[in-house]
């Protein structure tokens, strides 16, 4: 089954474009969201670990679609703060080295979602300075290894990991790979189709090359993934998909590119191409991008009196 949905779901711009400026009583996004995709990958567990009660809301908020799973990433912890400074960290950084403790932080929220059936693939996320080594290739072989129980997914950016071997150690682990488009500045990962274990996974992060890998701090963060596919850019990836998917159980599709809800633009366009057929979107989003009038399954109900307008 291919599951297309976006990355995260709390994002302070989404609101008059994902969202509704006006929130009736008891709004929660996720089950907004769930009423037009059947997954969501959670973002905020990259930044801590997820609380066992919020798991246990989050299923009930999207218990009204029977096919929705979650994605989630793993704590940055494991991830980003655990590189060697010489092989991928930067020169004179502090290392934080997982313990015990940490672990049963992670597993405590991901297994609420475990057990209701509800965790659909655990993201190993590593940036762009992680680099293939003896060092880091046995980093992530201990990963996996301390994980091996969730449904892993790797996501690496560094063309150095674009070999047989990463492929190899990924289908010895059962952990899937994840195929990324991203802006291709020197050794980026290319994309790819790459199967390595029942979960197919793909990422897309937007082509922002001027703001990509800017470190000017008068660049706001969220410009990074200030990016809207074009239909035309989005057709190869539905192949691609396509081909995943025959190779796959279960396949997420995650659209990452999320400022004022173009990652959600996105999803929904590449669900109506691998569908072949138009699909439910959300009231602000139709009014701000007028490109998803063609692929709307109907009508507004009641036209609005005073549409939005789109400032990019």
């Amino acid at each position: 089954m291919i599951r297309v949905g976006p990355a995260g779901w709390s994002y302070p711009d989404w609101a008059g474009y994902v969202y509704p400026s006006r929130r009736k009583k008891g709004f929660h996004e996720a089950t907004y969201l769930a009423e037009f995709f059947d997954t969501i990958e959670i973002n905020t567990s990259f930044y801590n670990p997820i609380r066992p009660d919020h798991a246990a809301q989050w299923i009930e908020r999207v218990a009204g679609n029977p096919r929705f799973i979650f994605a989630a990433k793993l704590w940055q912890r494991f991830t980003h703060n655990t590189i060697p400074a010489n092989v991928g960290g930067a020169a004179g950084s502090t290392i934080a080295t997982p313990t015990a403790e940490d672990e049963r932080t992670v597993r405590a929220g991901f297994d609420v979602l475990r057990a209701a059936g509800k965790l659909g693939a655990v993201l190993l996320q590593f940036p762009f300075s992680f680099h293939r080594s003896p060092e880091t290739v046995a980093h992530l072989t201990a990963l996996l290894n301390r994980f091996a129980d969730y449904p892993l997914v790797v996501e690496v950016r560094h063309a150095s990991w674009q070999t047989a071997e990463t492929l190899a150690l990924l289908a010895k682990c059962n952990a899937g790979f994840c195929n990324i488009d991203q802006p291709i500045i020197g050794r980026s990962l290319q994309p790819s189709t790459e199967t390595t274990s029942p979960v197919g996974y793909v990422r897309l992060h937007g082509r922002r090359y001027d703001t990509w890998f800017t470190d000017d701090a008068a660049v706001p963060s969220h410009e990074r993934y200030n990016y809207l596919y074009s239909t035309e850019e989005l057709a190869p990836w539905a192949k691609r998909i396509h081909k995943v998917a025959e190779r796959s159980r279960d396949v997420f599709v995650i659209t990452n590119n999320h400022y004022q809800g173009k990652g959600v633009v996105n999803a929904l366009q590449l669900i109506s191409i691998l569908k072949g057929s138009k699909v439910k979107v959300p009231e602000p989003l139709r009014q701000q991008f007028p490109e998803l009038e063609s692929i709307a399954d109907a009508p507004p109900a009641e036209p609005s009196l005073f549409p939005l307008k789109r400032s990019d």
